[in-house]
């Protein structure tokens, strides 16, 4: 056995033990509101799992939450974040490397569009509704610079460094042709064992592990490593090192401390789902009671039991005297069950989030309706909307600059040496932005009805407030004229005024 594919299989057995005791809780998540998605016990394609539901609110929750959260973090066909010069970079640069920068976001988006991205990531976050999602980033092909893949949970066991974060992931590939290890990994070195399986239709399971490489200091650096465990042999080794050279990218709804493994909102009406799930399987049962009724006799020795077929326009003989079949009374309250249904259900909704969504027989909503909504949204989900923008946003983009620049189809400007920054432009962080907007509004409302426009015009720069505001707004940089575009336009402006004999008041 291979001394590099003993050590990461044996830290790999002992990182799956671990997560041996997520797997029952996790498993319930899947049972009850994630039928179609794997199971961690690897059922065969095909098989049927949805013989504990008998209510499809979680069903449809987990779908709507998905789609919400895709529509309010990384929406279809919509620039969800820009990369802007950070605070380090000279103010005297900024502007310029922000206008360089808005270039490349165009083209980055241009690629994430045409990719398989949007897809891919509802997956991702549907495993997220349980607590953790992942997605693996890969080098593409010439029409397709890219490929997203959204991981099943039940593929990946992760594991965590010094610092408490993920640094290590691994994913069990099975059912892999060994015919297909060559080109899957095109610069890999195969043992002798592994090439004599080759040509025989035979399939292996293979273990990737990419982890943190400590030893480089003060950089981001990975091993990638691939390992049959048929053989226990080395397939394929690679160093990493960049930001964004990881392919994984694991992202989580929520974590306690100490914790790995993310607790999404599933785990929180995991309860009322199987009471829902309870309550209509015995009012179903119920109604059956109601529908075929349940019936007492007197044994005359004519009634057979055995033999009675309770159907439309049967005839069922008896004794003279006797009584015959007397039906009993069901002794269930629908009203009641109903009740604790309307209960669940909201409990359902509220805790995926999907209580906001509105009556669908109301008139549509209005544009400050909707900013609302999204608001009160972006407030209930603070916690989560702030992990994802650190575990999601931010990595994928730098997943797709590693790979745009390796292939030489952009060039990202560095000033200094110093890496750009991500700023999310998403509706979620839009909406967070509205309030910094509403702040400055209300601001210059009260300073120019207080003190007057003379003092607001000379307490603030209209021209930095206006830009300020573009950005909160999150307008394209393209759109805003920069400083030399302004100067120019401000001395034809002073020029025209003087022909004209307007005064100018000159600056100090």
């Amino acid at each position: 056995m291979d001394k590099i594919a003993s050590q990461y299989i044996q830290s790999y057995k002992k990182a799956k033990a671990f997560r041996e005791n997520w797997v029952p809780l996790f498993e319930e998540c899947y049972e009850y509101a994630l039928p179609q998605r794997e199971s961690f016990y690897y059922e065969e394609a095909g098989q049927r799992r949805d013989e504990k539901i008998f209510d499809e609110t979680a069903v449809v929750g987990t779908q709507e939450f998905a789609s919400r959260l895709q529509s309010g973090i990384v929406p279809n066909f919509a620039r969800w974040a820009d990369l802007t010069a950070g605070s380090e970079v000279p103010v005297e640069q900024r502007e310029e490397v922000d206008n360089v920068l808005d270039e490349v976001t165009e083209y980055v988006f241009e690629v994430l569009n045409n990719s398989n991205f949007s897809q891919e990531v509802h997956e991702s976050f549907m495993d997220l509704a349980v607590g953790t999602g992942i997605l693996c980033v890969e080098e593409g092909d010439s029409l397709n610079p890219i490929t997203f893949s959204a991981i099943p949970l039940p593929h990946v066991v992760l594991d965590t460094g010094p610092d408490d974060r993920i640094d290590h992931v691994y994913r069990e590939r099975k059912k892999v042709k060994f015919d297909h290890l060559p080109i899957m990994y095109p610069d890999g070195k195969f043992d002798q064992r592994v090439l004599s399986q080759m040509g025989a239709d035979k399939e292996t399971t293979v273990l990737e592990v990419v982890c943190r490489d400590y030893s480089k200091k003060n950089q981001e650096a990975y091993l990638h490593y691939a390992i049959c465990m048929t053989t226990k042999t080395l397939l394929h080794s690679k160093e990493l090192s960049g930001i964004g050279s990881n392919p994984f990218i694991c992202f989580r709804w929520n974590k306690c401390a100490g914790e790995i493994y993310g607790r999404g909102p599933l785990l929180n009406a995991l309860s009322a789902i199987k009471t829902t799930n309870l309550t209509i399987e015995l009012i179903l049962e119920n109604a059956q009671m109601s529908i075929s009724g349940i019936y007492q006799m007197e044994d005359d020795g004519v009634i057979n039991p055995d033999t009675i077929n309770l159907v439309p326009g049967s005839i069922i003989p008896k004794a003279m005297g006797s009584a015959g079949l007397q039906p009993i009374q069901a002794a269930g309250r629908f009203d009641v069950a109903q009740l604790v249904l309307s209960d669940m259900r909201l409990n359902i909704k509220r805790a995926l989030y999907n209580d906001m969504l509105g009556n669908p027989d109301r008139t549509p909503a209005t544009a400050t309706e909707v900013a609302e909504r999204m608001a009160d949204l972006s407030r209930r989900m603070g916690a989560a909307f702030g992990r994802l923008q650190a575990e999601l946003v931010q990595p994928v983009l730098q997943r797709v600059i590693y790979i745009l620049k390796k292939q030489g189809r952009i060039e990202v400007p560095t000033v200094n040496g110093r890496e750009v920054k991500v700023r999310s432009v998403s509706p979620l962080a839009q909406a967070q932005a509205n309030q910094d907007i509403s702040s400055v509004a209300r601001f210059l409302e009260l300073t120019g009805a207080t003190f007057g426009p003379e003092t607001l015009q000379l307490l603030i720069d209209s021209e930095q407030t206006a830009i300020f505001l573009a950005k909160k707004f999150g307008v394209p940089e393209s759109l805003i004229r920069d400083e030399e575009q302004r100067r120019q336009i401000a001395a034809i402006a002073q020029q025209i005024a003087q022909q004209q004999g307007v005064p100018i008041e000159q600056e100090e």
